[in-house]
């Protein structure tokens, strides 16, 4: 035994067996004292609350929702919510943040004066901060009623946004962002991964054109298996009474948090385009020009896939990030999925088990939007060091 310790690789491995062990070990203790101080207090551990009905309602919900549905439903409906801020936040906060990293690099003096007065103002903001201004703002947006004389098909109101909408589900149109997503990755996969590098420009087009047509399909299959019976499709609001009926209704909860975290997070985005594009040498869009390609030509083919290919590894943890400030709907009582947890805690007590589901969720969701990613970077990155100047 003593012959076998004199063998380093023995005891670093006896070493780590021990570390193991004992966290192990600690685990199980806290385990155990936890379990004997809950029934101590005379509550029950487990995971079977989750079959018991909440009690209370929520006020916005993707599927149908009562109270006297369970809390399994009411987890599964903030994840939804969560999911679907997540969406449409981190959409608009990437389209923001690459038109606010063109204009970085522009050249133009003004639009680079707009965009570096944007990212340094909200930039620098708390996004708790910058959550409480825009829905203070929302809030305090005439009364419905003000809207009597007034015509058209968006109303800002301090109840929420009033537009046209489908009378559909809420869980129709979440699968029809999500499939849009999709697709857009598809596309960014089909222009840039090395597998596609053989393929002639015209097969490119035509599968683009056959992904882009898939989507439309799904999408109009989506809504209509979504639509609302006994309803027609196309629903405009109009008011009635004291507030508007049909339509779509964004409320100023929800309308805060997409608001914010896409401006915030369009800022830091708009830094790591910006970082893309400087990382492109100057030798490649001369090589565009050289080769008869316009200004424009040369950005979409030449400087934009290099800029992308660059920064993707860095957006991938900062969407990480911005998904896991959803959380800060909580602020302004947006209903997501740490909302609903900290609620189902104060009503059933089960804190150790909803805590643990919440952390369960969002490792799976941030997990697997970050393998994807990743195999997005790995299909379209380049070997070697191919931004030499």
């Amino acid at each position: 035994m003593f012959a076998a310790l004199k063998d380093k690789s023995t005891r670093d491995s006896a070493a780590q067996l021990g570390f193991v062990g004992i966290f192990i070990l600690l685990i199980v203790v806290f385990g155990f004292t936890a379990r004997s101080n809950l029934e101590a207090q005379g509550m029950t551990s487990g995971f079977g609350f989750l079959e018991r009905a909440t009690g209370w309602g929520i006020s916005f919900s993707l599927i149908d929702f009562s109270t006297s549905d369970t809390y399994l439903k009411a987890i599964w409906v903030g994840i939804l919510n969560s999911l679907f801020l997540g969406v449409i936040a981190l959409t608009l906060a990437t389209v923001l943040g690459v038109a606010i990293g063109v204009m970085r690099v522009s050249g133009n003096k003004m639009a680079q004066l707009i965009a570096t007065t944007y990212v340094e103002i909200f930039r620098n903001l708390p996004l708790l901060l910058q959550v409480f201004f825009w829905y203070a703002i929302l809030t305090t947006l005439p009364r419905p009623r003000d809207f009597a004389d007034a015509t058209g098909p968006i109303f800002f109101t301090g109840r929420g946004v009033y537009l046209p909408g489908l009378n559909v589900t809420g869980l129709s149109v979440f699968l029809v962002f999500a499939a849009l997503v999709v697709t857009f990755g598809l596309w960014i996969w089909l222009k840039s991964a090395r597998k596609f590098a053989r393929v002639s420009m015209s097969q490119k087009k035509t599968r683009a054109r056959g992904i882009w047509i898939t989507w439309l399909v799904l999408s109009a299959g989506l809504l209509w298996w979504g639509r609302i019976p006994d309803s027609s499709l196309v629903s405009q609001p109009f008011l009635k009474g004291l507030n508007f009926r049909e339509g779509i209704r964004i409320s100023p909860e929800l309308m805060a948090c997409i608001v914010s975290i896409s401006i915030y997070g369009g800022a830091y985005i708009g830094e790591i385009v910006r970082a893309g594009f400087n990382a492109v040498g100057k030798g490649q869009s001369e090589a565009g020009h050289a080769l008869g390609l316009s200004q424009f030509q040369t950005f979409v083919y030449i400087r934009l896939p290099l800029a992308i290919r660059a920064v993707l590894p860095t957006l991938i943890n900062q969407y990480v990030w911005l998904f896991k400030s959803t959380t800060i709907g909580i602020a302004v009582g947006f209903v997501d999925f740490f909302m609903v947890i900290s609620t189902s805690i104060n009503q059933s007590g089960q804190t150790l088990e909803l805590i643990a589901i919440l952390m369960g969720g969002f490792l799976v969701i941030n997990y697997s939007m970050a393998w994807v990613l990743n195999r997005v970077n790995d299909a379209i990155k380049l070997k070697g060091n191919q931004l030499r100047t």
